[in-house]
């Protein structure tokens, strides 16, 4: 996929979900808007089903939102519930037969799931039941979510529902439809986000705020870690499940994943980001000519290092927008070439200045040299680099894909060595500390920084597999 070969610098996010029920709105037009507004959190594959409480119907596909629907929508008379998913695959391969929402059909009817997150015990749970003689159709972890909901004996589906999650780990917000009810489920921990919005006569689940105002639905709340909420003709009401005392939002939704509109946990995401910035230039007492970022997701960190400093802020990069799926894939030889297809230099303003180029990001590091090089070879007379985050030195197991450590530039290299590495005149990272200072409203202690500092808040598959040795098991690839 081209956005792999040209972001090989950005840490991804493995989906985002998305549930309405309404019998005022269009449900699947609705779920459309909402997944479009979604669209930053995966853009591998994308689905909708929905029901009118006899039929269900789901219409999934590989790319982007506006390709997979770009003839037709799912189209049920008198519709009201709808689900949808985008995304971007770190656990089982990229291909249809991996889409989502999942639909199934069990003693109680039919239910259909979209998942956004990882499961650490994913494996362990699927060759248990494979042995105990379940089918699978997919090489997905959220299969295993639905799997263990069908073959509970539980009364409701409530209960059914518990009972599943009371044996998986990991990360997980779920949006679950059946034919009369939309239940929505964010794991004890919180690792993912999930919030709750009104409509006229009804509600809508998403993984981020800023899909909310796309559909018109009035912001209520988050979804709490570990708190499932139900919603039928009756209203909504929730539940809660599971020990809800190691909350541990991932801060990378504040660093890099969400849009910077959106609003989670009661934490603006574009105010954190612009204090990212203030406080990365305070750290690095850095004084340049201008300051430019890598857009998007540098720009807002970029802008406050830009107040903080009294350094301005020009647009020195620009980023080709337009870039999809069908676009030809470079080979080997080529990949040089791929950066220039996504951003390009303004020479004119660049030209004999001394730049300070903010990222929130650096994973692997080759992309960041490339784009070093680009600005120098566009006349810049000093590169500095600024990170809004601190080094990424370990993996996650919880829906992003670093689970192979040795791939992490700052796990084999000092900061001195990764400066060398990308060609920088100055590298400068955001402390841990910075970090959590710059979260006005998040409390410090619910937040995930284990990619920094290996304090995972649950276990890991290397746990589940290797005795407890966190870096011997590497993830990659279908389970």
């Amino acid at each position: 996929m081209i956005n792999q070969l040209v972001e090989v610098d950005k840490m991804e996010e493995e989906c985002g979900v998305f549930g309405i029920y309404s019998r005022e709105n269009n449900v699947a037009l609705n779920t459309y808007w909402g997944l479009y507004a979604l669209q930053h959190r995966g853009q591998e594959s994308a689905g909708i089903a929905v029901t009118n409480g006899s039929w269900m119907d789901v219409s999934r596909g590989m790319g982007l939102v506006s390709e997979v629907f770009r003839h037709q929508l799912p189209d049920l008379p008198d519709q009201h519930i709808g689900i949808g998913h985008v995304r971007y695959s770190t656990t089982g391969s990229s291909s249809l037969m991996n889409t989502q929402p999942l639909k199934v059909k069990y003693s109680g009817g039919h239910i259909s799931l979209a998942h956004n997150g990882n499961l650490t015990n994913a494996r362990v749970l699927r060759e248990k039941m494979e042995e105990q003689g379940s089918i699978f159709q997919t090489t997905i972890d959220s299969e295993v979510i639905v799997n263990l909901i069908a073959r509970s004996r539980k009364a409701t589906l409530e209960e059914k529902i518990v009972e599943s999650l009371s044996q998986i780990e990991g990360a997980y917000c779920l949006v679950i439809m059946t034919e009369e009810k939309l239940i929505g489920v964010r794991d004890p921990h919180g690792l993912r986000p999930l919030c709750i919005g009104k409509v006229k006569d009804g509600f809508v689940l998403s993984s981020e705020s800023c899909a909310l105002d796309t559909v018109d639905a009035e912001f209520v709340r988050d979804v709490e870690p570990g708190e499932m909420v139900i919603i039928d003709h009756t209203g909504i009401t929730a539940e809660r499940f599971g020990d809800q005392g190691n909350q541990a939002l991932c801060v990378f939704e504040y660093i890099y994943f969400a849009r910077p509109d959106s609003i989670i946990d009661g934490q603006s995401v574009y105010q954190a980001r612009f204090e990212m910035g203030r406080t990365l230039a305070r750290q690095s007492g850095l004084k340049a000519d201008i300051v430019i970022s890598v857009p998007d997701s540098g720009t807002t960190a970029a802008l406050g290092f830009s107040y903080e400093s009294g350094v301005p802020f020009a647009e020195g990069l620009i980023k080709n927008r337009y870039i999809g799926r069908t676009f030809i894939q470079p080979d080997q030889k080529d990949r040089d070439r791929s950066v220039k297809i996504k951003l390009n230099a303004i020479k004119s303003i660049v030209k004999g200045k001394s730049v300070i180029m903010v990222d929130d990001s650096i994973v692997r590091g080759t992309t960041s040299g490339k784009i070093v090089r680009m600005i120098r070879e566009a006349g810049a007379t000093a590169v500095h680099m600024c990170v809004s985050s601190p080094p990424i030195i370990y993996p996650c197991y919880y829906g992003i894909d670093t689970s192979v450590r040795k791939e992490l530039i700052a796990a084999t290299k000092s900061i001195e060595e990764i400066r060398d590495f990308i060609g920088a005149d100055s590298l400068h990272y955001l402390t841990i500390e910075g970090l959590a200072t710059s979260l006005k409203t998040v409390q410090d202690k619910k937040m995930c920084y284990a990619c920094f500092n290996s304090e995972y808040p649950g276990s890991t598959p290397c746990e589940q597999h290797c005795g407890g040795n966190k870096f011997v098991f590497e993830q990659e690839g279908p389970l």
